[in-house]
């Protein structure tokens, strides 16, 4: 309950962030993927969750540094670049949650995966509240992101030192009640229509001698190396 409660209170701050930048952003800024394009092509290629789970980590990682990096000299610009930075390490962030979820609900183990956010998480928070400690004129401008940042990697290192076997309880339950929120919103037409298709496809799985691929981290279409746009931000 606390994580959700969390997650919305985050999500509706941010979208109050966006709504008050909105009139001096640059629309291209909208469109800013928060991977870059090398980045997505190593998230592709990597298909086992706990390398996955590793690599976001450093993506993280990456971001925290560059911006400890820019902090080192006042430079036009600074600020806006480090608001980005910080942006982007809390989808970051937030994608490692989701790879983890995702590996769970599939029966993946995550072990290791799981004892690397750990331990990087807990570098992070420390380094992050180093930064939110420095005195410095361009803060403003960076600082609603900075807390976000650290919010989101304190909730992330939670999760990480949570008992794996609970955490999967955690995301079946949450899963099971979605879908019966939006069970509960369709018409009984749309049932009805649903269920003739589920047939349909179980009459033709029989007869093909179709059976259900293996769990998966690539997304619909998506094969190894293969380019594409970069990983949809969770929701």
């Amino acid at each position: 309950m606390w994580r959700a409660a969390s997650r919305f209170l985050r999500t509706a701050a941010l979208l109050l962030a966006a709504l008050c930048l909105l009139a001096t952003a640059p629309l291209a800024a909208q469109d800013r993927d928060f991977l870059s394009t090398d980045e997505v092509e190593q998230v592709r290629l990597t298909q086992e969750p706990n390398a996955r789970l590793m690599l976001y980590n450093k993506f993280a990682e990456a971001r925290i540094l560059q911006v400890e990096d820019l902090l080192k000299a006042e430079k036009p610009g600074r600020s806006a670049r480090i608001h980005d930075l910080l942006e982007d390490l809390v989808d970051i962030l937030d994608t490692i949650d989701t790879v983890a979820d995702d590996a769970l609900m599939n029966n993946m183990e995550i072990s290791a995966g799981m004892q690397d956010v750990a331990k990087r998480h807990a570098v992070m928070v420390e380094k992050l509240k180093k930064i939110d400690q420095m005195e410095l004129s361009d803060r403003a401008r960076y600082q609603f992101q900075l807390q976000m940042a650290i919010d989101t990697v304190e909730d992330s290192l939670v999760l990480a030192q949570e008992d794996l076997a609970k955490r999967k309880g955690d995301v079946l339950s949450k899963d099971k009640q979605e879908k019966a929120e939006r069970e509960a919103l369709r018409t009984p037409q749309d049932v009805a229509e649903r269920k003739e298709a589920d047939m349909k496809q179980a009459e033709f799985d029989k007869k093909t001698g179709r059976s259900r691929k293996a769990p998966t981290l690539y997304k619909p279409g998506e094969k190894p190396g293969e380019a594409g746009a970069a990983p949809a931000k969770p929701k």
